[in-house]
């Protein structure tokens, strides 16, 4: 019972947000939703690690990667498959979609590979890096526009979004508190 209203619900909030579309907003989430676009931002954020963290940074930057690896490989290899979650634009139950381009992605939509990889890069900023900058909130505001794209663009769910966004919350702070632990280590050597 509580599975059907899950269900229901999150089928009811997919139709509401992929629903309400318009060609502006087709423009503005597809590149929202394309790794291209934040090619600016991964250099400034490269750049501000190795700035402040100098010979640390390599470390800072492996650990990026790692969470990048894990976030990707658990959602995409490990629980889409398991799960087999059609996406909404292979679900037969889902009668009109709104897809963008006409792009429509692999077959099964639980997580979000998107949600998990870029909550997995917030997170991790977080706990390693810039917990006393006061714009931290706005790496999370990325993640979560990020997220909502992808519902907008007919390939996922909320709950697929949702779900990655836990994934990826969990998997950067294991790997965002292991630099912070590190970092202790080696500073009272």
């Amino acid at each position: 019972m509580i599975k059907d209203f899950v269900l229901s619900f999150d089928y009811w909030l997919f139709e509401l947000i992929n629903g309400h579309y318009n060609s502006f907003f087709d423009i503005v989430f597809a590149a929202i939703s394309n790794a291209i676009t934040w090619i600016p931002l991964f250099i400034l954020l490269i750049w501000l690690i190795i700035k402040k963290y100098k010979k640390d940074a390599i470390i800072i930057l492996i650990g990026v990667a790692l969470v990048l690896l894990c976030t990707d490989m658990v959602s995409a290899r490990l629980i889409k498959p398991w799960v087999s979650r059609l996406r909404p634009c292979h679900n037969p139950y889902i009668t009109s979609i709104h897809l963008v381009n006409g792009r429509c992605g692999g077959l099964y939509s639980f997580v979000s590979s998107h949600a998990a990889n870029y909550f997995g890069i917030a997170t991790y900023m977080f706990f390693s890096l810039f917990k006393h900058y006061k714009y931290i909130w706005l790496l999370f505001l990325w993640a979560a526009i990020i997220g909502y794209s992808r519902i907008y663009l007919g390939v996922h769910f909320p709950i697929d979004v949702f779900t990655g966004s836990l994934l990826g919350l969990a998997i950067g702070m294991v790997f965002g508190i292991l630099v912070l632990k590190k970092k202790f280590i080696f500073a009272h050597k």
